[in-house]
């Protein structure tokens, strides 16, 4: 029964953990939002979110060379949309161009990394959060309706 219990109170602190640290999270990525200009493109915070991917060019996002300059490349943050009407399916749209990677200071390379891990760090939750959904809705679905 205490290694149950135990289990619990360990799931239940890394649950919080987890919120806690999207909370703060979410904070810093609206302060790099303003600061790397990317409110320039898209005047709404919320809006960021619609987007279904947000890339990096110039600057590597690898394990392995985290922050790497890639010599000859221009730092630039893209923002990845999707149109199944559209001829062409996804459309990339620059967020933020910062010139030559190798001319972008080291602390703004960090900013402008921590921008796009943060955006995908919340994006994870909310991708999350729609299919959690999605799993509740298909309970309420009659059996003979789920193939």
């Amino acid at each position: 029964m205490s290694s149950a219990l135990d289990r619990l109170k360990n799931l239940t602190a890394q649950i919080s953990s987890y919120e806690l640290e999207r909370k703060n999270n979410l904070k810093s990525l609206e302060i790099l939002y303003s600061s790397l200009g990317i409110d320039n493109k898209v005047p709404l915070f919320h809006d960021l979110f619609e987007f279904k991917a947000i890339n990096l060019s110039g600057i590597s996002l690898s394990d392995e060379s985290l922050g790497e300059i890639k010599e000859g490349k221009y730092a630039q943050v893209i923002g990845i949309i999707y149109d199944n009407t559209a001829k062409v399916k996804n459309k990339n749209i620059s967020l933020a161009y910062f010139g030559r990677a190798e001319k972008v200071s080291e602390e703004m390379r960090t900013e402008i990394i921590s921008f796009v891990l943060g955006w995908r760090f919340e994006k994870s939750f909310r991708t999350l959060e729609h299919y959690h959904n999605l799993m509740a809705q298909l309970q309420t679905l009659p059996r003979g309706n789920v193939c």
